[in-house]
């Protein structure tokens, strides 16, 4: 494969691999409030991890008519938001928390989601800002601690990030959220082997939930491991969850078998890209 090829695959799989880190990090600032779960009308039963894409459609809708009853609530707005950040609409999930967070200025829960919305449209530096006014240091949240984390991943700072990490584990001890996003931190430098030795510790956790799953999923299949991969990505999942699991784990790293050759490169000492920064 052509060196440029091959840089500009594995630049794919590090981009995928930083959305999977954002995902979980800021899905791990949710509160009571906004899990969707509780609080809000209507009600939502289903975690939204376990929702297809109708249903994701048809929570979304009715959450939005909620929302447009009433912009100024909190919960609804949260809500709201997420969904649509579920659904791929970073831009409108920013603009429902902007108003949200101008009627709620001196809410937590509100703007740890603002925070969550600004980074993931990838506004990181005003996202660091929100997320350290909804902080309390007499009583620190390792959730927004751990976001913090994964937003100076995005930004390339991984030694900042990974410290970040570390103080959330000192309050929070094998939280596999937070093991899950140290573990993607070493995927963006490319130490894969680090990675999974994090991610395997964090998917062993008895919380651990899919999401981080998935992520050791994609880091063994990163070294050419599919069988291995794809047997973890089927783990407690229903078959259509798995298969599209699979499916994207085959899109990331079969295409034209380079997969294995990633793993090769990977082999030799000073390949990967970025290296450890840490």
């Amino acid at each position: 494969m052509p060196a440029s090829l091959t840089t500009t695959f594995t630049n794919r799989i590090l981009q995928g691999a930083a959305a999977s880190l954002v995902v979980l990090a800021l899905a791990g600032c949710s509160t009571t409030k906004d899990r969707m779960t509780t609080g809000s009308v209507p009600k939502i039963t289903k975690p939204v991890e376990e929702m297809d894409a109708t249903e994701l459609r048809s929570a979304t809708d009715r959450l939005g008519q909620a929302y447009e009853k009433n912009p100024r609530d909190p919960v609804n707005g949260v809500n709201y938001a997420n969904l649509l950040r579920m659904n791929g609409r970073d831009a409108q999930a920013l603009a429902v928390m902007q108003q949200v967070a101008i009627a709620n200025p001196g809410d937590r829960n509100v703007l740890a989601a603002y925070g969550k919305a600004q980074a993931a449209a990838g506004q990181f530096e005003q996202a660091l800002n929100t997320i350290g006014r909804a902080q309390t240091p007499d009583r620190p949240d390792w959730r927004l601690i751990s976001a913090e984390g994964a937003i100076l991943d995005q930004m390339g700072k991984a030694t900042d990030a990974r410290k970040r990490y570390r103080d959330a584990l000192d309050i929070q001890p094998n939280e596999p959220s937070i093991l899950s996003n140290l573990g993607m931190s070493y995927v963006l430098t490319g130490d894969l082997r680090t990675a999974e030795t994090y991610l395997r510790s964090a998917a062993s956790q008895p919380t651990a939930d899919s999401r981080v799953r998935q992520n050791l999923a994609l880091v063994v299949g990163l070294q050419g491991r599919f069988p291995e991969a794809e047997q973890i990505a089927r783990r407690e999942l229903s078959p259509q969850q798995a298969d599209a699991n699979v499916a994207y784990l085959r899109s990331m790293l079969s295409q034209q078998n380079s997969w294995q050759k990633l793993a090769a490169k990977d082999k030799t000492p000073g390949a990967a890209d970025g290296g450890n920064t840490n």
